[in-house]
């Protein structure tokens, strides 16, 4: 059974910088395509990175050149690095599996203040 457990959530000023962190358990990151993606009340769920197998990275233009993903294989958890944050960052932000359906965790709430 894969579970997924986002951390590192919090209040942040704008300008300012957090770290999330995905500990996975039932799965091997490390081959595995991962990815993050957030949310707002009301609106849907949106895909900000995602990291493959393979090491190659994507991201949303929203967050291009501020947000990093990368991975931990030996702690087998995903990470998200998130600089130069805005109020509209403000989400909770959730970690996936695209291999296994419906693999959400709880998600970790950003609160960026302007």
């Amino acid at each position: 059974q894969v579970q997924l457990v986002e951390s590192g959530g919090g209040w942040v000023q704008a300008g300012g910088s957090l770290r999330l962190s995905c500990a996975a358990s039932g799965i091997i990151l490390g081959t595995n395509a991962m990815g993050w993606y957030r949310q707002t009340p009301g609106k849907q769920r949106e895909s900000v990175a995602q990291i493959t197998s393979g090491g190659s990275t994507n991201y949303a233009d929203s967050v291009k050149g501020r947000f990093t993903i990368s991975r931990d294989n030996a702690k087998n958890t995903l990470y998200l690095q998130m600089n130069s944050l805005k109020p509209e960052d403000t989400a909770v932000y959730y970690c996936y599996a695209y291999a296994y359906y419906n693999s959400w965790g709880q998600g970790t709430q950003v609160t960026v203040s302007s």
